[in-house]
């Protein structure tokens, strides 16, 4: 994720994305309270979606790494 973005694919809280031997997609979504299995593949799609939005906004390692620093000699 660039630094200090506005939102994020994942606020809407922890997904695991699963995918069968037989090709089949499922996600989990968990909560605080309660935890589900997702099998419909339109709503497995629309995570998948998601997934490809946190990754497309994900900082490198080195330039993870060169934030880091920046931010520790800020302080």
């Amino acid at each position: 994720m660039t630094a200090f973005a506005a939102s994020s694919a994942s606020l809407d809280g922890p997904a695991q994305l699963l995918e069968t031997p037989d090709g089949r997609r499922l996600a989990y979504s968990e909560g605080q309270k309660n935890g589900r299995l997702i099998a419909d593949p339109k709503e497995v799609a629309v995570l998948l979606r998601r997934y490809a939005t946190l990754r497309s906004q994900t900082l490198s390692p080195k330039d993870s790494r060169g934030l880091l620093e920046r931010m520790r000699g800020a302080l």
